[in-house]
């Protein structure tokens, strides 16, 4: 994450706020950015395949 990244997003926080809700945010908006970034790699699944592994799982 990039730093005028995070200041941008402590920006849309509230003037309170504890510091379990800020690591939460920041892990979430963490785990986006990486979705983010495989989705534009191509490094993702297909609705199609994940069916397939999901019923393989099932069985």
């Amino acid at each position: 994450m990039r730093k005028a990244l995070l200041l941008k997003r402590l920006q849309h926080l509230p003037d309170e706020f504890s510091l379990d809700e800020l690591i939460e945010r920041l892990i979430i908006l963490d785990k986006i950015d990486s979705g983010q970034k495989q989705y534009q790699t191509g490094q993702t699944f297909s609705h199609e395949n994940v069916k397939e592994k999901l019923f393989k799982w099932l069985q």
